[in-house]
C-alpha cells in the first residue's frame, strides 16, 4: 500500500471554505477511485488553520492516476490560493491492511 501524507497550512480567512472544498475532496476520492482505501481529513486542536490528509492507495501509480482525476484538478485549482504552505510524504505501508 502506498501512503500519502499532506499537511496544509490554510490562510485564515480561508479555513471554512477549505473545510468544505477538502471533505467534498476526501469524498470523491474514496467513492470515484477504487484503489483509494482512505482519505482522513484531520485539524489540529492548537491551530484550526492547520490541516493534516492520511491517504492510502493501492500503489504509487494509483496515487499518480488520483492526480491526473478530474475532482483533484478541480479541488487543487480551487483551492491554491487559499493555502499558505503544503507539505507532501510519501510512505509505504509496513504491513498489509486488514
Amino acid at each position: 500500500m502506498f501512503v500519502v501524507t499532506v499537511k496544509f497550512i490554510i490562510k485564515a480567512t480561508f479555513q471554512a471554505q477549505f473545510m468544505e472544498a477538502v471533505q467534498i475532496q476526501a469524498r470523491n476520492s474514496i467513492h470515484l477511485e477504487p484503489e483509494c482505501h482512505y482519505f482522513d481529513v484531520c485539524m489540529s486542536q492548537e491551530n484550526h488553520n492547520e490541516i493534516f490528509l492520511y491517504e492510502v492507495y493501492e500503489t504509487a501509480k494509483s496515487f499518480d492516476e488520483h492526480l491526473m482525476t478530474s475532482h483533484f484538478k478541480s479541488f487543487d485549482q480551487k483551492t491554491s490560493n487559499w493555502i499558505e504552505s503544503k507539505e507532501v510524504e510519501n510512505y509505504e505501508l509496513a504491513r498489509p491492511l486488514k
